[in-house]
């Protein structure tokens, strides 16, 4: 109950500092009454473009950030979920990610994550609230915990997500004024003509080297997907994942997916 009362109090200065500048900051520092954490940062997601970095609660600059934005967000669980606007609430980023992801490339490489290039190993966990926009944008708020720490235990969890309400009418109202406008006149913006848009990304890699099929299970592979989940997506058999994999490498002159996932960070940031 003390937790809730302190909630309280600092919900009363949250709804005052709607359209001030420290509103985040405000937020974030009620956030964490209920569950402490170490790290937080709110990105703006939009259809079809690089996203905004619109809060820094990580101290975060330089390349890794650099590259996230021009990029290598679109290898981020929470980003795809904006891309497929799920509905609004906190999720877990391990009930969002693929079977493989936190043993892959991404998300323990310095280069690309803008928290794991200032921390020695990765996170414990990553939460966030992802929240719609009247502008077409969907913001992912994420708060994150050290690897030195536990991940946020259920209780926990429990209480970020009775207070989701009042966090997402904030951030609703922070950022109602962000606006984009896709390109391109589809009736759906969202979506291009092999698929979601953000994978245009991925249709250039490869391209007159790799089939059509490569070039998905190339996708999958640098998301975190296993051959078995990759099979069960594409609704094939897992040694012709392997198989194609082994083709991959050998059109790409690659030995491992390390090389493949540095060959890929290389082609999008040029």
């Amino acid at each position: 109950m003390s937790i809730l009362s302190a909630w309280q109090a600092a919900s009363a200065d949250i709804l005052a500092r709607i359209d001030e500048p420290d509103l985040p900051v405000v937020l974030d520092a009620a956030l964490k009454r209920l569950a402490p954490y170490d790290l937080s940062c709110a990105f703006a997601y939009p259809d079809e473009a690089a996203p905004l970095f619109i809060y820094n609660g990580l101290d975060a600059s330089g390349r890794a950030l650099d590259n996230y934005l021009k990029g290598a967000h679109l290898l981020d669980p929470f980003s795809t979920a904006c891309a497929r606007r799920v509905p609004d609430g906190l999720y877990r980023m391990r009930d969002l990610a693929p079977d493989n992801f936190f043993e892959g490339e991404y998300f323990n490489s310095w280069e690309v994550h803008p928290c794991i290039s200032m921390e020695s190993g990765t996170l414990a966990e990553e939460i966030g609230y992802l929240v719609s926009l009247p502008g077409g944008f969907m913001v992912a708020f994420s708060l994150m915990r050290r690897n030195d720490k536990q991940p946020f235990s259920a209780e926990e969890f429990a209480l970020l997500q009775a207070v989701e309400p009042l966090v997402r009418q904030a951030v609703m109202r922070q950022w109602r004024h962000l606006r984009h406008e896709p390109s391109g006149q589809t009736a759906n913006p969202a979506w291009s003509a092999k698929g979601a848009v953000m994978e245009r990304a991925f249709e250039s890699f490869g391209a007159g080297l790799l089939t059509d099929r490569e070039q998905m299970i190339v996708q999958h592979i640098l998301r975190g997907h296993s051959a078995h989940s990759i099979a069960d997506r594409l609704g094939i058999a897992e040694g012709t994942v392997k198989n194609h994999r082994k083709s991959i490498y050998a059109k790409l002159g690659l030995a491992s997916q390390q090389e493949l996932f540095a060959r890929f960070i290389e082609h999008m940031l040029r």
